[in-house]
């Protein structure tokens, strides 16, 4: 199965519809710690919640997305108790960030596992911990699926 890559386009605010403008004001209110919940938000910017939810993982502000380095790695793991814990914490460990996961049901005793990461505030070098990585007993195959800024 194929999964078309989500694009992104850098488009003048003046253009995008109210809407999406005060989505993402809600979302600078309650980063800041403006307001105690999403109904104080979007009460305070004049937006329905509907909206806000319909938007809020599709638009961010520009600054954002250039802090963010988000890497996707995919592993082929043995399926031993405890494997996924200690691959998660080993990337923890290094100050990675790690957005999603997502794994296989096991057969023949392998598993395919996929994690997307946030890299900006690792203390290693992502390369390192991909070698320290492939080096653990119960991991056959770790690969960089994506890569982006």
């Amino acid at each position: 199965m194929v999964y078309e890559e989500d694009k992104f386009y850098l488009v003048r605010s003046d253009i995008l519809p109210e809407a999406m403008k005060k989505t993402i004001e809600v979302k600078a209110l309650i980063e800041r710690g403006k307001v105690n919940s999403v109904y104080d938000a979007v009460k305070q910017v004049d937006l329905s919640r509907s909206a806000f939810y319909k938007y809020r993982d599709a638009v961010f502000p520009f600054q954002a997305m250039v802090k963010e380095r988000i890497i996707t790695l995919f592993f082929h793991l043995e399926d031993r108790s405890g494997t996924l814990s200690n691959l998660l914490a080993i990337v923890a460990k290094a100050g990675g960030n790690i957005l999603t996961i997502h794994q296989t049901i096991p057969l023949h005793g392998k598993a395919n596992v996929t994690i997307s990461l946030n890299t900006s505030a690792m203390k290693q070098d992502i390369e390192l911990l991909i070698q320290q990585l492939k080096r653990l007993d119960f991991v056959d195959r770790v690969e960089i699926l994506s890569s982006g800024a």
